[in-house]
């Protein structure tokens, strides 16, 4: 039996499990039905053509766990910014760890999915937010099929949430393969704000695929700051999906910085409902070895005065694969808007790869949108440069490669992520950068 009918079959299983109302079990079956006759997304998808999925789903995932693990804080406190105080939703091979998080319900909703499903109070904000942005492709439809558990966060109008909130996963090790299709659904209402930092991270070298799918809604004048941090194991794949729905006035800026992992998706999607919206996705990628890292973006703007800026960095080692695929919709009715789409990467290895594709579709006369991308090496001359001045072609070419990255990393707004950022990026070059933001 392949993956796929696998989970098709275990679905009865899971329904019979899980205690939901009638909504979300007709939102539930009709993905599964979907999922099913599409299936695992294949190289003659257009949006899959630089990614294979083929040696990811090839081993037979666990797709309920059967026993938990504990962990102890000393043991993870590096996963987390610890630096700071923070909200923690903390999960363990898909489980909530009550012992590692620090939830809330003063103010402003902290909490699980699984927990507001159900509950009476939480109906209004679940109907009229859930799987309501989300798209219908076949890896969302099959995570809302088996959505249960995962980050319930809600900032009421006018709320700031005090501290930022980390939404960690980990994994451990005790299936031989493991599946985990975390949900997560996040509202601002008006003139709410609110800092996010995500992470998953397995502790084993067992195989571990994340379908993760994040719905994230921002009402008038909110501001979302989101922050992803992937830097997992050689054996661990993630296909992370997130759906970004803002009405007048909103900010909302993603960070994505992709260290490691086997293969890694990033599906990202912006809709524009409103006028004066600001959109924000920039990312950092520094892999080698054969990691494969796909960023598939989409901004649709669909009023008029509005914003997107999309700035993408990559550093490809030894044999590894990027692929950039960014799309700009600009509908007719969409006229001021200012869109601005930028794929950079450095290829250190003859046997790197980079597949790039920034897209615009326009249909509005009165716009102002650029895209652009570059392929090469790091620049020569400024490397002799360096080394005439004494700084050895190691640590010259670190602080070459830093400073290609530094814009990104400059509009990190955490100063902790920042820091932790420099070290990731100094650890994955190989040298010691001698210096903090």
């Amino acid at each position: 039996m392949d993956l796929k009918d696998k989970l098709v079959t275990s679905f009865l299983a899971f329904e019979n499990e899980v205690d939901v109302n009638s909504s979300i079990h007709d939102i539930r079956l009709e993905a599964i039905k979907s999922f099913e006759t599409e299936g695992f997304p294949t190289k003659k998808d257009e949006n899959w053509k630089y990614t294979s999925l083929k040696s990811v789903i090839k081993h037979d995932y666990s797709v309920f766990p059967k026993q938990e693990n504990a962990l102890e804080y000393s043991d993870v406190k590096k996963y987390f910014i610890h630096d700071i105080d923070t909200y923690k939703i903390v999960f363990i091979d898909g489980k909530y760890s009550s012992h590692l998080s620090q939830t809330t319900h003063e103010e402003i909703d902290v909490c699980l999915m699984s927990s507001v499903l159900n509950k009476d109070e939480y109906k209004p904000v679940i109907e009229k937010y859930f799987n309501k942005v989300a798209s219908k492709a076949s890896l969302t439809s099959l995570n809302t099929a088996f959505s249960k558990e995962g980050a319930f966060i809600h900032i009421p109008k006018g709320k700031i949430a005090k501290k930022p909130i980390q939404i960690v996963h980990f994994s451990t090790g005790n299936e031989s393969s493991l599946l985990l299709q975390p949900r997560n659904l996040i509202v601002a209402e008006e003139n709410a704000q609110v800092q996010i930092i995500e992470r998953h991270q397995s502790l084993t070298k067992n195989p571990v695929l994340t379908n993760s799918v994040t719905e994230i809604f921002a009402e008038k004048s909110a501001n979302i700051d989101y922050y992803k941090i992937q830097n997992d194991r050689q054996e661990a794949s993630l296909i992370d999906s997130t759906f970004v729905n803002q009405t007048d006035n909103t900010v909302v800026s993603v960070h994505t910085f992709s260290f490691g992992g086997k293969l890694t998706r990033n599906n990202l999607n912006f809709y524009q409902y409103g006028e004066h919206i600001d959109s924000i996705m920039k990312g950092i990628t520094i892999i080698g070895d054969k990691q494969h890292v796909d960023h598939n973006t989409l901004v649709h703007h669909i009023e008029p005065n509005c914003e997107s800026h999309q700035d993408y960095k990559g550093i490809f080692n030894d044999s590894s694969t990027g692929v950039f695929n960014g799309k700009v919709y600009v509908n007719k009715e969409a006229q001021k808007t200012n869109a601005f789409q930028s794929n950079n990467n450095i290829l250190t290895s003859d046997k790197a790869t980079i597949n790039t594709k920034p897209q615009l579709e326009i249909f509005a006369d009165d716009v102002k949108c650029s895209h652009g991308c570059t392929i090469g090496q790091l620049d020569e001359s400024a490397l002799f440069y360096m080394k005439q001045r004494g700084i050895p072609e190691k640590e010259a070419k670190a602080l070459l490669m830093y400073a290609f990255s530094n814009n990104v990393i400059a509009s990190v707004r955490i100063p902790e992520i920042k820091q932790r950022i420099t070290k990731l990026i100094a650890h994955k070059l190989g040298v010691n950068l001698g210096f903090d933001l």
